[in-house]
């Protein structure tokens, strides 16, 4: 296998939302959990997105987790490495975007290193340094109340330099404008300044073409799947990716029961569930039980169980913001987390066990527990559910053919789960 683009994502869900954006483009990607191991049978592909559940651990962990993925890429012949990372810059004043894009940077050689979550088919732009999610200011936006990464402050140049150790720059929307040799120019001139990465404003589609042409001549970038659709378009043009290559996906059916677990306390996904209550059978977890351990879980499966040859059922432990406050008051937020998680998780395997062949989740922690439970080391991508969310063919699962749809929490409209049940044959 030689890739053309090698891609580290800090979460599940985005992972799954890059690959989608590259096979749009032409590329044939392959999403892996981790690091492949060598006895992973993977298809000829273009791309190959390694998913990492790193978003929110310890940095330094964090740190070393992508370079060993970009280490796996390099010597699989990836000449250019993306950071890919929420399109909402989900990261504390301590990482994990900063410390990785450090070390990766240094690892590669590059004097600087272009950064932009800009992606306007999904609400994201930047406009001089700072991110608007729809039509406010990220700090403004229902970010600012993230349980996890609550983001108060708009301006990405200030976001970034607070977390990595060299100097933060712009590349603003004037000089995006006049195409890919303005900004190689202006990269230069801040390199030359000593700058050790550079914000890009991007407004339009066309924005993150020109980013992506640019950041090309570089080996590292950083953002979101924005700037993989301009990477993934500046490779197809520049020849080094035949778009008419056989995709990797098979279309057979799969079958079997369907369920979807909801673990996101975004806006969109409490839309989604409210509109799932008026078609399928929805149970409601209860946080204090799940943190208190009385199973909680083994409730869920067993209301499951009673219902899934009548179709398809949805679990949450979503919960608006300020009950999940209240909530990470009384247990500790990082005790509330874990415990959610990893319910979601118990209930997961059980569902499997109990004969679910198709599995929908939403919540980019969520997912990263069911996965990593279920033991799936890998993806090939299949039709767009929404912007952003790809079905999932299951690659060497134990429990043999899976489809998945990993959605991250801000994603999809409010049928979305129906949605994806649809598609997921």
């Amino acid at each position: 296998m030689t890739l053309a683009l090698g891609c580290i994502a800090d979460d599940y869900t985005g992972a799954s939302d890059l690959a989608n954006t590259l096979t749009k483009c032409g590329l044939r990607t392959v999403q892996t959990i981790g690091v492949p191991s060598d006895d992973l049978a993977l298809p000829e592909v273009d791309a190959v997105v390694v998913s990492l559940k790193s978003r929110s651990i310890e940095a330094s962990l964090a740190v070393a987790k992508s370079r060993a993925a970009e280490k796996w890429m390099r010597a699989r012949g990836a000449s250019h490495v993306l950071f890919k990372i929420c399109s909402t810059f989900d990261s504390t004043d301590a990482g994990n975007i900063g410390p990785v894009m450090d070390a990766l940077r240094a690892d590669s050689g590059d004097p600087i290193v272009l950064v932009t979550p800009a992606f306007p088919e999904t609400g994201r732009t930047v406009y001089q340094g700072n991110l608007f999610v729809g039509a406010v200011p990220l700090n403004e936006s229902p970010l600012k109340d993230h349980p996890l990464n609550p983001m108060h402050d708009s301006s990405l140049v200030r976001v970034l330099a607070r977390q990595s150790k060299g100097k933060v720059g712009l590349v603003d929307l004037t000089v995006i404008s006049r195409g890919p040799d303005a900004v190689r120019a202006r990269l230069a001139e801040l390199a030359e300044q000593d700058f050790g990465a550079a914000i890009a404003d991007a407004v339009f589609e066309r924005d993150l073409e020109t980013i992506g042409t640019a950041a090309l001549d570089h080996r590292v970038s950083v953002g979101a799947s924005g700037i993989g659709l301009g990477l993934a378009r500046g490779l197809v043009a520049s020849g080094r990716v035949n778009v008419n290559a056989t995709t990797a996906v098979s279309d057979k059916p799969v079958g079997g029961a369907a369920a979807c677990l909801a673990g996101s306390c975004s806006q969109a996904t409490l839309q989604q569930i409210a509109k799932a209550e008026q078609t399928m059978a929805v149970l409601h977890l209860e946080p204090d039980q799940v943190v208190a351990g009385r199973g909680e879980a083994q409730r869920a499966l067993q209301w499951a169980k009673e219902r899934l040859d009548n179709g398809p059922v949805l679990i949450a432990s979503s919960s608006t913001p300020d009950r999940v406050a209240a909530l990470q008051a009384r247990h500790g937020r990082d005790a509330a987390g874990h415990a959610i998680e990893q319910a979601m998780a118990d209930i997961a395997e059980g569902l499997v066990k109990s004969g679910v062949r198709r599995l929908v989740v939403a919540g980019g922690e969520t997912s990263g527990a069911v996965v990593d439970r279920l033991g799936i080391p890998g993806f090939l991508v299949g039709p767009e559910i929404a912007a952003g969310v790809p079905v999932l063919r299951a690659v060497g699962a134990a429990d043999g053919e899976m489809l998945l749809a990993l959605k991250s929490g801000n994603f999809g409209g409010p049928e979305f789960f129906s949605d994806a049940l649809k598609l997921m044959r």
